[in-house]
């Protein structure tokens, strides 16, 4: 199973951007990823077509089994 999280910003457009980080480690809790989410935002080192990031929408984790058909 292929786990990862995705996490959510809105930029100053108003458009959505998502930040994808493969194998999260174990055990996130909603305070941490909003936590690193402000820091990501407040870093200003994401640059999108519709302006900066502003806005944090949400963080989860997306698992995707994969099966190779033989």
């Amino acid at each position: 199973m292929e786990k990862s999280l995705q996490l959510v910003f809105k930029n100053a457009s108003g458009s959505t951007k998502l930040i994808t980080i493969a194998n999260p480690k174990e055990g996130l809790t909603k305070a941490q990823t909003d936590e690193a989410m402000q820091k990501i935002i407040a870093a200003n080192v994401f640059k999108t077509v519709g302006g900066d990031l502003v806005q944090a929408v949400e963080a989860r984790v997306v698992n995707r089994n994969v099966e190779v058909l033989e």
